[in-house]
């Protein structure tokens, strides 16, 4: 994510003029956290899949969703659009499939780190689960402003209305990781628990699924409720 933060601090993005030139960029950027799992060292001659993979597939499944579906609640709302020259699904830039994948990525490691600190370092109780929620609500929201604000280098990737689009934007783009955060961080748990549920690949493909089907619904219904206006999917 830092080598991406640089490429639009030095607006290197600038040299970026062939149709292929994001994509062959951010798939180079997300490869380490695609090909680690399988090239990690096990005592196993056929390893189990470990927290790695299954991390990696949870990722990688939700990331393919919201650039897929929500990313055009964002042309909808907001009026955002991708303006550089590159090869598109549903009108998406490739690439951005990717360059979410090592976003996502950095994100749900250091918010597993925040959030298991003080889910264990805190009594069981209301209180506990009082401060885990203030908590993900707070990197849920910061996340998604930080990111608004650092992407503003960047000149095509434009809102209608940049203002609406660091608060507004950022609270709609923070519904994300109100359920992925927290989803992310118990999905698999108990994996080092002795006797604990063991979570296994097709568990991984339905928990991220349904991670990505409760975000959704509540997109969907803030734009039903709040926004109303009809949503269209270009292709």
């Amino acid at each position: 994510m830092s080598l991406f933060f640089l490429i639009i601090a030095t607006s290197l993005y600038e040299t970026f003029t062939h149709p292929y030139s994001y994509l062959l960029v951010c798939s180079s950027i997300s490869l380490p956290f695609l090909i680690y799992p399988f090239i990690s060292s096990s005592h196993y001659n056929t390893p189990p899949p470990t927290y790695a993979h299954k991390a990696i597939l949870y990722l990688t499944i939700y990331s393919y969703i919201g650039n897929y579906f929500y990313t055009h609640y964002f042309y909808t709302i907001l009026k955002a659009e991708y303006t550089f020259i590159g090869v598109r699904f549903n009108n998406v830039p490739l690439g951005m499939y990717f360059a979410t994948l090592f976003y996502f990525a950095s994100y749900h490691a250091f918010s597993n780190c925040v959030l298991r600190f003080f889910y264990t370092h805190y009594v069981e109780g209301m209180r506990r689960n009082i401060l885990f929620t203030m908590v993900v609500v707070t990197l849920s929201y910061g996340t998604a402003f930080m990111e608004s604000l650092s992407i503003a280098a960047f000149p095509y990737y434009r809102f209608e209305d940049r203002d609406m689009a660091y608060t507004v934007g950022s609270a709609f783009y923070g519904i994300y990781f109100l359920f992925s955060f927290p989803m992310f961080f118990f999905f698999d748990w108990e994996g080092d628990v002795k006797g604990g549920r063991r979570v296994g690949i097709w568990d991984t493909v339905v928990e991220s699924c349904g991670c990505g089907m409760l975000i959704l619904i509540c997109l969907d219904s803030v734009r039903v409720l709040l926004v109303k206006v009809p949503f269209v999917m270009e292709l």
